[in-house]
Parts: structure tokens; sequence; C-alpha cells
């Protein structure tokens, strides 16, 4: 199916060509059928010779009922301009057209109306004329009579070809359908109504409004009157919806794909077919089905920020159009650059700000907007609406490869200032390390952790730190010594021959030579792992005498290596004081 938005003046006919080409009457109000003219949205549907089903989203045109108009053609891709023969471009033809261009529509039809009342050539040359110089660009166009019938079939050839050349939707897609209708049905609940512009909706599908976030399900599915248990874009569909009251929605709202969009208050975009050097402080945005009155600050020649409340669900190169309701004109389309942009807090933020926005295009790719963000979760950088292929750096974060060689860089020289200025440290605390990188995650440093950095109890270690040659020598000695037999740590005694004090054996921890457990307790670094291996074969539970003769050790040495276990999660220690092996 394609969806296709009428648009033109008022009392051009677009709902009398609508009923003739459909056999059905758009206008479903008492008081639109006895004025005779669209005040809200109507709908309509046909199928085309070529089999292609098209449905009809009937706008009004009259001048008090734009921002019901502009709802109408939000969503859709496609428009069916209607001018009258007797009558020409008219002003709400141009604020129509206006509209279009802002929101770069790109496939289009024009219709001269009434060409049995006038000679439809000067009408069609004009209209073509100012179509020509808009985001249309070169399109077809048919005098008909929806009176006579002259001109219909050849219409709905033309219809035929534009579907045909619209590029189809992703079905795979996140939901997002804006709403323009919501109705309640006595014994079925509450209904609402859309163009699904792309994706996929099932019987059964949990979705969520924006606003409030309120989780529904939908309970059944219609489109053009027909039942159905799935529907992909485009379509017109209704939904039933579970979990909803007719106060809970309106239009404007949409409903989402959980966890698929980000809502936002304030967005950086740029500006198109702008009308004007400066815009006025307040205007109305008009995205999908939506209204949002919004502050305008503006950044740069083309490039503005725009703040607004309630919150919408947008995503990176969404296309929306400015209007200023005071004077009846629309005065600029618009593309989303950014939805997460940063504040502008300082003097000159605002210029640097728009310099960095020259570099956004709105047709976002993932290299452009990690080199733009530096670091980002990948869920939240895929509800931006950007397709995501490389491979997380720790966790769900992602980051620019430039951003991350840096920051391993200025993490080695970190901990290598701070061994140098701390010789007989632990080494470097991870959390210090966080604070002066900037990151947001301690997972992020752990993952920057790489020779010759190497983590241990919490403290990062520069390892190629040389050790004096003395020192260097009684080391050697005591791993020679564990080596032979590992958990047997040296007495008090022998390290003070050594002339091994507190500030040696840190510079041996921080070397990754020695792992001091506790007092004047010190074994190889893999010790951890070996001492599972050993308490892994016992019984399980077992108790402190237990694991000191798998060990071959003394309690002097098991206990603390124990407690070391307890503190990584190693092991477990239980209420009758027996401990267990954790489950890895």
């Amino acid at each position: 199916m394609q969806v296709i938005a009428t648009a033109g003046h008022v009392d051009h006919g677009k709902s009398t060509l609508v009923l003739a080409l459909t056999g059905q009457n758009p206008d479903r109000l008492a008081e639109e059928q006895r004025r005779n003219m669209t005040i809200d949205l109507g709908f309509a549907w046909t199928t085309l010779d070529s089999g292609e089903e098209i449905a009809f989203v009937d706008v009004p045109g009259h001048e008090n009922f734009v921002p019901n108009m502009l709802a109408g053609i939000g969503p859709v891709s496609a428009a069916l301009i209607v001018v009258a023969a007797d009558e020409g471009w008219m002003p709400q033809s141009a604020e129509h057209l206006a509209a279009l261009d802002a929101l770069q529509v790109r496939h289009g039809l024009l219709a001269i109306t009434r060409s049995d009342l006038a000679d439809p050539a000067l009408a069609r040359s004009r209209a073509l004329a100012e179509i020509r110089a808009t985001s249309l660009g070169e399109i077809d166009s048919v005098a008909v009579s929806a009176r006579t019938g002259s001109g219909l079939d050849q219409l709905r050839r033309s219809l035929a070809r534009l579907t045909h050349g619209i590029r189809r939707p992703d079905v795979s897609a996140p939901v997002r359908l804006w709403v323009d209708r919501a109705f309640t049905i006595r014994g079925a609940g509450l209904v609402v109504t859309g163009t699904l512009p792309q994706g996929c909706i099932k019987v059964g599908d949990e979705l969520v409004t924006a606003p409030p976030g309120i989780r529904v399900k939908v309970r059944g599915i219609q489109t053009l009157e027909e039942e159905t248990s799935t529907v992909t874009g485009v379509a017109r569909v209704a939904l039933n919806l579970r979990g909803l009251t007719r106060n809970d929605v309106r239009r404007g709202d949409a409903l989402l794909t959980p966890q698929q969009f980000l809502d936002t208050t304030i967005c950086d975009v740029r500006l198109h077919s702008a009308v004007g050097n400066r815009l006025p402080s307040t205007l109305m945005m008009h995205i999908g089905a939506a209204a949002r009155p919004v502050h305008v600050r503006p950044l740069g020649d083309d490039t503005t920020r725009l703040s607004f409340a309630p919150a919408l669900p947008l995503r990176i190169g969404d296309r929306a159009l400015l209007r200023d309701p005071g004077r009846h004109q629309i005065v600029a389309g618009m593309t989303v650059l950014d939805i997460r942009p940063p504040r502008l807090r300082r003097r000159g933020a605002a210029a640097l700000r728009a310099r960095q926005l020259t570099a956004l295009s709105g047709n976002p790719t993932e290299a452009q907007e990690l080199a733009h963000r530096k670091l980002i979760r990948r869920p939240v950088l895929e509800a931006m609406g950007v397709s995501v292929t490389s491979a997380p750096v720790a966790a769900d974060w992602l980051a620019d490869p430039d951003y991350w060689q840096d920051l391993s860089r200025r993490l080695t020289a970190l901990a290598s200032e701070f061994a140098t200025a701390q010789p007989y440290s632990d080494g470097l605390p991870l959390e210090t390390a966080r604070q002066k990188l900037g990151l947001p995650d301690p997972s992020l440093v752990k993952s920057l952790i790489r020779p010759p950095l190497a983590l241990h109890n919490g403290r990062i270690i520069h390892r190629t730190a040389e050790l004096p040659e003395t020192l260097a020598k009684s080391v050697q000695q005591v791993r020679d010594a564990l080596h032979h037999a590992p958990f047997r740590a040296p007495e008090a005694q022998q390290l003070r021959e050594l002339q091994l004090g507190e500030h040696e054996i840190r510079r041996a921890v921080r070397a990754g030579l020695l792992l001091h457990l506790e007092g004047k307790i010190v074994l190889l670094p893999d010790a951890p792992e070996l001492a599972l291996v050993r308490l892994g074969r016992l019984e399980q539970p077992f108790t402190v005498a237990e694991a000191t003769r798998a060990l071959a050790t003394t309690r002097r040495v098991s206990l603390p290596l124990l407690r070391h276990l307890d503190g990584r999660q190693l092991t477990l220690r239980l209420v009758d004081h027996r401990r267990e092996v954790a489950r890895r």
C-alpha cells in the first residue's frame, strides 16, 4: 500500500476528486458535509488497475484548519496537489506546497480539477512552475473533471506510476505511528488511527505511548476496514488498544516499539527553505501528526536549537517544519541533527556549537556520530536512528577509535606519573583514573588496561617501572622459593633478612612480581587461581583446616588467602564458617 496526502486551496475539489477515485466520501463529519468543506482529516482508499492499493489522507484546504492539514501530510511521503482550472493558483495552494517543500517531500502528482469549466492550461502552467522550484521538482500533471469523469482513468494510471517510483519501506524498522485520530467503540474500547510509514505491527504486540510512556497491547488491527493480524508499512491502520482510555491519547501522540526511541525536549536542527533571515523566538513545530510550541535559539547561519515540551520521540534525520501561527506562514523546514545536544553554558558556546554542526548531515553514519560524540552506549545510539556494526569497547559502550587510542595513551601516562610520584604505593586507584579521564563507567577504564599496565586489587600498576638491582635480587629469591612451594609464604624474619620492608613489597607488587595479602604475607600473583584449582577438588563446602591441608601451608597463610578469595567473590563463606568455591 501507498498513502498519499491531498494538498490544495479550499474548495478546489480535493474531497470530490477523492470521492470520484474511490467511491468513498472522505468528509466523515456531519458539519463537513453540511458546509461542503473539509475541516478535519478524511480517509479513503482504492485499488489501482496495477493491483496497488492506495489510501488518501484528505486534508483541509481552509487557512483556519492548517494545523489539521499539517497533521495529515506529516507522516506521508507523496502528495496529490489539486488546483482548480477555473481559479488557478491560490494562497492555500502556496501554503500547502510550502509545507511539502519544508518536509522535503519528493513524490507528487498535479491534478487540475474542474477542467470542464475552464481551460486547464493556464492553471497547469502556473502550478507546475511553482512546484518545480520545490523539493518535488518536475512532476506529472493530469486535467480532470470529477463531474464528467474526464481524465480520471489517466489520473489512475499516473497514480500507479507515482507509487511505483516510491522507495519501499523497511518492514524490520521499529514502529513509530503518529496518532491522527483516537476514539472509543462500544464493546471494543479505544481505537487509534494513523499512517504507518515503516515497520510491522502484529496483534499481541506491546507498544509504548509517547507521551506519557504507557505500555499498551494491540488487541486488534484494521487496515482499509479489513481485519488483519499483521500490518506492515506503508499503511493506513486502525489499532484497538488494551491498556489506554480515551483520555490517555490524543492527536500528535505516538505509538512506539519499546526502548527504540529517545524522548527529547531539546534538539539542534538545520533549516532549509527558510523565509527571511531571522526567525521569531517562538514558533510552532509540526512533525508527523504532532505540533509543539518551540523556543528558537539561533546557532549559525542555518542551524538552530529548539526547546519544547512535552517531549517528543525524535530521531536524527527527522524532517519537520516550523510555522508562525501569528502570520499564518510556514517559515522553514528543518532536519534534526542532534537530539542529545550539549548544554550551552559558556560565552561563545553557541558559535562553537554551530561550527560542530557543520559536520553533521542529518543522514547519520556510525563513524560520523562516534567522531561527534566520542563515547556513547550502543542502545542509545541505535535509538537515535544510527545503524551500528562495530563492537563495543566495554559492556555496551561504543567509542570513536581515535578518542579511544588517546584515552589509552593518557591512562598509561597517568599510571607512569603516579608511579614516579609515589614509588612505594600500590598503584593508581581505578576510581582516580576514571575521574581524571572523565569517563562515566569504571568498566571503560578496565578495558583500557593493557600491557605495560595491569589491574590489581582495584589499582592500576605500571609494570615497566624497573626495580633497583638489590631489590630485584631479593624479590627474585622470594619468587624462586614460591615457585617450589606456592603457598609457603616467607616468614617475617626472612623478609627482613632480604631487606623487604613495606615500601619494597609495594614496589614489587606494583611491578606485578608479588601478591600482597595481609601484614607480611606475600605470594606469587597467580596464587589465587592456583588455590582455586586445589580447593575445587575438595568436597564442597570445606573447612579452613581442609583448605590448609589442600594448600600444603599453615593457617598463617591460608586464612589471609581465603579472605582474599572471599573479597574477590571467588569463594563463598557460609554461616557455619565453611566455604565453597563460587560457580563461574
